[in-house]
């Protein structure tokens, strides 16, 4: 008798990274407009108990074809005011933080669950790329990464 097993490891999500110098919300409008999306803000950030940030997420759960779309920044700037020596310039400096450690080149994350095609990831990709506030954009290996379980929401 042949045994079932299931493999706990594997990611039931594709990710994409995307490099653009828009701000979040730009960026999800643009999405809305070019990929039939409705991308919205959610209501809460995404924050960690080991950070200091929180990281805007905007989704859209499409009911036709049941994939859902989050679109995540990776960095979070905080400024802080440091009164002990406000030097020459106030004394301000900010501290960055990552969604992701391990991919500190990347600006924004399009997580998409529900479809594991690779050629509906593909044509995603062509079409971002296509667009002029995109840098470039290209699907992530998400077993490489290590900080995976910070996409877990």
């Amino acid at each position: 008798m042949q045994l079932l097993t299931f493999d706990l490891e594997e990611d039931d999500y594709s990710l994409v990274g995307i490099h653009s110098t828009e701000e979040d919300y730009r960026l999800a409008f643009l999405l809305n407009q070019h990929l039939n999306t409705k991308l919205t803000r959610y209501k809460n950030n995404l924050d960690f108990k080991n950070l200091d940030a929180e990281f805007p997420l905007f989704e859209f759960k499409d009911e036709n074809s049941y994939i859902n779309y989050y679109l995540i920044n990776n960095k979070h700037k905080q400024f802080v005011q440091n009164q002990e020596n406000p030097g020459l310039f106030g004394g301000n400096y900010s501290t960055i933080y990552y969604l992701i450690p391990e991919k500190k080149n990347i600006d924004f994350f399009l997580k998409i669950e529900g479809c594991y095609r690779e050629s509906f990831i593909k044509n995603l990709i062509d079409k971002l790329n296509a667009l002029n506030q995109i840098i470039t954009s290209y699907a992530i290996d998400t077993t490489t990464l290590k900080s995976k379980d910070h996409l877990i929401f």
